[in-house]
């Protein structure tokens, strides 16, 4: 064995938070913390689950949600269920454009560009719409 390159081993006790079950063994991990165990100086090091409180070792099925993992997960996955079905959108009527006939293509554009002058006429519409009204409000702050 090569000298030198090989961490050292230190005397550490786990402690299971939520049962105070102690596993004294060796390890490379250290820690502020220490505790005498029959006349030795021992780590501390805490854990969140050991095999007092894991449940294939205890048998008891034990459901830990740590800050809501299980609610973020499915957030996720309709979030991307969503972006599929509108790229599953968008390529059927990519498809759909591509299959058109001249006649179609034509009637397709022409219904597009009517659909906007309308809606830039009920957008110029309501901006005159809100111009008149501060007129009016300006003349009731001067009066």
């Amino acid at each position: 064995m090569k000298t030198g390159i090989h961490p050292t081993l230190n005397h550490v006790v786990f402690v299971d938070s939520t049962t105070g079950a102690e596993f004294a063994t060796l390890s490379t991990l250290s820690s502020d913390k220490t505790k005498k165990i029959n006349g030795v100086d021992h780590f501390v090091i805490t854990v969140d689950i050991s095999s007092s409180t894991h449940p294939f070792y205890t048998g008891k099925n034990t459901f830990v949600d740590t800050a809501g993992r299980v609610d973020k997960f499915r957030a996720r996955m309709e979030a991307a269920k969503k972006k599929q079905e509108l790229a599953l959108a968008a390529r059927e009527n990519k498809v759909k454009k591509m299959t058109e006939s001249p006649e179609e293509v034509i009637t397709r554009k022409a219904k597009e560009n009517t659909e906007k002058k309308e809606e830039a006429k009920k957008k110029e519409a309501a901006a005159k719409k809100a111009a008149s009204k501060k007129k009016v409000e300006a003349k009731k702050d001067e009066e």
